[in-house]
């Protein structure tokens, strides 16, 4: 069984993929905005945040690519907990700004590990 102080490299792998979405999600909002950099780490770390909780409660470590527990949780402790480290932090939290992060974020969140799983599926068949 594994820890977080031992992740295994199939977690430390899935925690990067989610961190990078998050930064992507953050990256194309500001970029549609036409903002900088510092634009877009000011949107990305509370998401960020709200992920790393995500991944501690739901102990994302131990099935990183379970799509119904892990990323569906996952997901939901990033958009809450992200947007009220923006509410705490002084950040906009308009409606129509949560309604696109909670379905960009669940794209990202949710699909990738959906995508693994297809993967891992079509290998296991055509090694069988």
């Amino acid at each position: 069984m594994s820890s977080p102080r031992t992740l295994p490299a199939s977690a430390l792998l899935a925690a990067g993929i989610d961190a990078a979405l998050v930064l992507v999600f953050a990256a194309i909002g500001r970029a549609s905005h036409g903002e900088d950099l510092l634009g877009v780490l000011t949107t990305w770390w509370p998401f960020l945040g709200g992920l790393t909780i995500g991944w501690l409660i739901m102990r994302a470590w131990h099935a990183p690519q379970r799509i119904v527990y892990t990323g569906l949780g996952v997901w939901l402790w990033t958009v809450a907990v992200g947007f009220l480290l923006r509410v705490v932090s002084g950040q906009g939290v308009q409606p129509s700004f949560i309604v696109v992060t909670a379905i960009v974020l669940g794209v990202f969140l949710v699909g990738w590990r959906g995508i693994a799983v297809l993967v891992r599926r079509v290998r296991t068949r055509r090694l069988a």
